[in-house]
This record gives C-alpha cells, structure tokens and sequence, in this order.
C-alpha cells in the first residue's frame, strides 16, 4: 500500500511539473485581434438564442479558467445551451504596453470587440457578461457604450471602493498621499506578474497550501488530479499590469472611487452608472475575500435598469463556476428568457 501511495505521489509530482493545456477545450476561432489581445468566437452546435453573449474577464488573470475542462467549462456550458459566445482575451502586456490605460481597454478593445461581434454575429443585441475586474470595465463600458446592449451580467465585481477590507492601512497611506504608485509604476514601466500575485497572496494565504495536501490526498484519482493542474495553473498564472492601467486603479477607482460617485471620466466623456438601463444580473458570494459584495452592491442603486437582480451565492471568489457540466440554476433562469429564444 505505502508503495503504491508513494508511486501515486511520484507521478503527481511529475504531472505537477508539466505545464498543463491552459488554451482551454472548447472548439473556437479567432475573429479579431489587436495588438496582444484575441476576440474568440466559441459557435453553438445547436444555437438557441439571438443574442450572444460577450464576456470580459478580468485583466490580471487568464481567462481559460471560463473554459477550464470538459464538464468543468463555462464556456462549455453555454455553447450547449444554445448560446454564441464571444471572449475577449487581453492577452499578457510587455514593457512596449506600459502607456495602455483604462480608457483604451474600454474603448479600443472592448467596445471594438462588441462591434466586432456584432458585426460577426449579425445580432441586433449582445449580452455582456464581466468577471470581477472584467466586470468594472465592462460597467464602465456599458455607461458610456452606442452599441445596443439588453443584459449585462456582473459577476464578483467591484463597483464601490469605498470599503475595501484588506490592506486598509496601505489604503488608508494611498487616500493620504504618505504612499503613491504614480513615481514606482513610471519607473519600472509595468507591474510584473509576481507583483500582482504577491498582493493575492496576502489576501489568501490562511489558505494558500491547503490545496497541496488535497492533491496529495487525491493523488490516485487521475480526474481530480487533471483538474487541480488546471486550476492551478490557472491561479499562478498571473498577468502584468501595466503602468498606466495601475496607476488609474489606484487613483481614480480605489482612492478617489470616482466610479461610484459618477466622477469618472473616459477620453473626457463622463461615466455615469444611470445610463445603463440594459437588464442587469448581480452576482455575489458570501464569502468572497477579493471582492466583498458590498463592493459590487452600490451598483443596483446607481443604474436606471428596470430589469435588475441580486444574486447571492454561498461560497468564495470563484464559487460561481458550473458544476457537472451544467449551468447554475441563476443562469438558467434568468438568462434564457431575456436572449431573444429562436
């Protein structure tokens, strides 16, 4: 038996050395690219609906973690469903990127991307779907968007930074002015990956190894053994910031939290949360360390959407994924009926 286990963990330790597939599973193509970033297309087999859905995941980590394995795929789920999707992956900045900011994310990228996909498509609508930081900009997107947009779907996403529970006394040094980022990310240009995965790290790490002993304990089950790769893959997996981009996170949503208050500017053209009237899907969790849903919950009050929804889920960060293969039951309630069905 002591054999046996001990062969299990060798070849765990062999997998765990190999760079897991991390391009995700889900037959897709490229429509559209610009500069490092990729708008895909993943075609439903059997499709359903006339209004596709454009996702936007956040910028400091991959997106295959949408489309992780088969059985375990958002992306998955949805094309069998009978929806199009459209992913737009920002791809990993280099030094030569340091100057792009918030405002060329949202409107170079983004809001060509929807164009694109409207375009491909031949949709009259889209449904927009963001993931955390994804989710800010895909709000902040919407607010100022010309393109027809009916949902938009926000998932674990900060809105109001006005209570940020972590790090409060290095907030407390920014809003103060004795700590600022502006001269650091000037300097160096963009901020590397292992900086951003510093600062995860000392949001989770009560918990961080916990996962390891997992994989030890499992290490006879090939299945959990693949998907645990994947995953974590997926959360070491970081990606550069770059300068500009950080340095408006800091100043104007975390310090200033002009989102919120309506003081944001994109390009010179105000961000207002009350021009979003598109039917609105607020996903939070109870137990969410990165993103409390006091964060994400200011937004209800601030948009002018009739349609609009609150749904709060057990769990953390990244408890809203599929399970079995199949979509959470939120999603299937509330999405089919507002995609225009076939």
């Amino acid at each position: 038996m002591r054999r046996k286990r001990l062969s299990e963990w060798k070849q765990t330790m062999v997998d765990y050395n190999k760079l897991p597939y991390s391009d995700g599973v889900t037959t897709r193509q490229a429509i559209w690219k610009k500069n490092k970033a990729t708008l895909w297309y993943y075609p439903s087999p059997q499709k359903k609906y006339n209004v596709p859905l454009f996702l936007v995941y956040s910028l400091v980590n991959r997106p295959f973690i949408l489309d992780l394995m088969h059985g375990g795929s958002t992306i998955e789920a949805f094309v069998k469903e009978g929806y199009d999707v459209y992913l737009l992956d920002f791809g990993v900045p280099g030094l030569e990127d340091q100057d792009i900011s918030i405002d060329d994310y949202i409107l170079d990228y983004i809001q060509k991307g929807v164009q694109h996909a409207l375009k491909h498509s031949g949709a009259k609508e889209v449904t927009l779907i963001g993931y955390c930081l994804g989710g800010t900009f895909a709000a902040i997107y919407g607010a100022i968007a010309n393109e027809p947009i009916k949902n938009i779907i926000l998932i674990v996403t900060p809105i109001d930074f006005s209570s940020i529970p972590f790090f409060d006394k290095w907030i407390k040094a920014f809003k103060e002015g004795e700590v600022s980022l502006d001269n650091y990310s000037k300097e160096i240009g963009i901020l590397p990956a292992s900086g951003v995965e510093a600062g995860m790290r000392m949001i989770t790490s009560p918990i961080y190894y916990s996962p390891y002993l997992s994989l030890l304990l499992r290490a006879d089950d090939p299945v959990y053994v693949d998907k645990w790769l994947r995953f974590n893959t997926w959360t070491k997996g970081h990606i550069p910031l770059t300068g500009k981009t950080a340095q408006q996170l800091t100043n104007d949503l975390v310090i200033e939290n002009k989102l919120i208050k309506g003081n944001l500017k994109i390009r010179n053209k105000k961000v207002n949360l009350a021009n979003i009237s598109s039917n609105l899907l607020v996903v939070v969790t109870e137990n969410d360390r990165l993103v409390p849903k006091e964060q994400s919950l200011p937004i209800m009050g601030a948009v002018s959407s009739l349609d609009k929804k609150v749904e709060t889920l057990q769990g953390g960060h990244t408890g809203t994924t599929v399970k079995n293969g199949k979509l959470p039951d939120y999603l299937t309630e509330w999405l089919p009926i507002r995609s225009d069905p076939k």
